[in-house]
């Protein structure tokens, strides 16, 4: 499995991190990508980075969704992002090719705005839940909300939630508790997956 995390000025510092974290302490592949040429990638909180360019037609198995800046309507984050479109455009080419979506808090509003959440289960921030309501996605007030090919997460330090749902969903509980003892931090849950409805039926 390899993991990439799309990143864009404005990002949230810990939706990005957070999620990376536990993935590369279970020794699987995860990188940042930028959508464009630049220099480096600025985050929300002024953190400069430099990232590889991302290439939609090559992605993936999973790629990592940030938020940041969307609630404020900040000039660079996700809510830009989602205006100047080219990352919806992107998003839409990985769902296309049968990877795996997964967004923290904000960035699940630029999969409702890329048109992929629409009578699916979602969640995001809590102050954004309605927004992700009006995009015609099932909200679902959870941690993380496994969907089969599109996972979210909540606010930003669901990040780390999602990041130990992938380990758990790729390597098994007991690497995913073992990551979690070396973090000192236990998924706080509720995660809804749709496998484990059907399981139960």
């Amino acid at each position: 499995m390899k993991f990439e995390v799309i990143i864009y000025d404005g990002f949230h510092d810990l939706d990005g991190f957070g999620v990376l974290q536990p993935i590369a302490m279970a020794g699987l592949p995860v990188a940042f990508k930028s959508l464009r040429d630049q220099k480096y990638v600025t985050t929300v909180s002024g953190v400069k980075l430099l990232a590889d360019i991302f290439d939609p037609e090559y992605p993936p198995d999973v790629l990592i969704v940030p938020g940041g800046g969307w609630l404020a309507r900040l000039p660079v984050g996700a809510w830009y992002e989602a205006a100047r479109g080219d990352i919806l455009a992107a998003l839409k080419t990985v769902h296309s090719k049968n990877k795996i979506l997964a967004a923290v808090c904000t960035g699940s509003l630029l999969l409702g705005k890329a048109g992929l959440l629409e009578n699916r289960p979602a969640t995001t921030n809590h102050d954004a839940l309605e927004e992700l309501k009006a995009m015609k996605a099932r909200v679902i007030e959870a941690r993380v909300v496994d969907d089969g090919d599109i996972i979210t997460a909540g606010a930003v330090t669901a990040s780390l939630d999602l990041g130990l749902w992938l380990v758990q969903k790729y390597c098994g509980a007991d690497k995913a508790l073992e990551v979690s003892h070396s973090l000192d931090f236990e998924m706080r849950g509720p995660i809804w997956e749709r496998n484990a409805i059907k399981r139960s039926k």
